[in-house]
């Protein structure tokens, strides 16, 4: 059969619900095809272990940063400021893509964004983000150990880390963001909406978030930035992650 609703609108969702709701031959259960039907159970298999995969992912990196850094609170600010540079990009790609402004890039708006593509954005884009993360608290923590530990000593730390590593941030966050514009350039709407989602992740992440956002969070936390419960920190000392020292 065909319909006239429009492809992943809520009429096409009530029209599919209807045909679920008939009953079977003999009360025999009825396997359904087409476009519609394949997008509900595609979004039905995403979404039913999103979470779990977001707090593995989220559980893991908060493990791993606090073995490197014996703090609690530097990994919680590397959580939140990474969900703020992907919320920024998938805010543009609504905009864009979904809502059809600039002219949706040549691409044709249907109203809704296909779920692989804020799922692929933020796989990407968490992992490169915290990369940098990693690149910049490294060196703070770096100057914060050979220092007092006082309140300046912790901005002078972050003054010193973030020059330490701003132009090796800048230039791979340059030459990732160059890479991902160029599927910009594909003539084929999913590649499309995910060049221009990564790009805009990728420049977000090294300006705004590594230059402005997390130097002004370190400022305001001062020495609290590396504060854990006692219990964590003897663990940290047992088992940390440490650089080897220079030979």
């Amino acid at each position: 059969m065909t319909s006239t609703a429009p492809l992943y609108s809520r009429a096409s969702g009530d029209q599919l619900d209807a045909l679920q709701a008939v009953a079977g031959p003999g009360a025999r259960h009825i396997l359904l095809g087409g476009t519609a039907q394949v997008d509900r159970d595609t979004t039905d298999a995403v979404g039913s272990r999103l979470w779990l995969v977001l707090a593995i992912i989220a559980g893991i990196t908060f493990v791993l940063l606090f073995l490197m850094t014996g703090s609690v609170v530097v990994p919680l600010k590397a959580l939140l400021l990474n969900v703020l540079s992907l919320t920024a990009a998938f805010g543009a790609l609504v905009w864009i893509f979904q809502d059809g402004n600039l002219g949706a890039l040549g691409t044709t708006s249907t109203g809704t964004l296909s779920i692989s593509i804020p799922v692929l954005l933020f796989c990407v884009a968490f992992g490169l983000s915290m990369d940098y993360e990693v690149f910049l608290v490294s060196r703070i923590r770096e100057y914060w150990l050979a220092s007092g530990q006082a309140d300046a000593d912790n901005d002078r730390s972050v003054a010193l880390g973030l020059a330490r590593t701003a132009r090796v941030i800048t230039a791979a966050a340059l030459i990732m963001a160059i890479s991902f514009a160029a599927l910009s350039g594909a003539q084929v709407s999913f590649l499309r909406m995910l060049g221009v989602g990564l790009t805009l992740a990728v420049l977000a992440d090294a300006t705004l978030v590594r230059v402005l956002l997390v130097p002004a969070f370190m400022h305001t936390m001062g020495r609290f930035n590396w504060w854990a419960p006692k219990p964590l920190a003897r663990l940290h000392e047992r088992i940390g992650i440490r650089e080897a020292p220079h030979a």
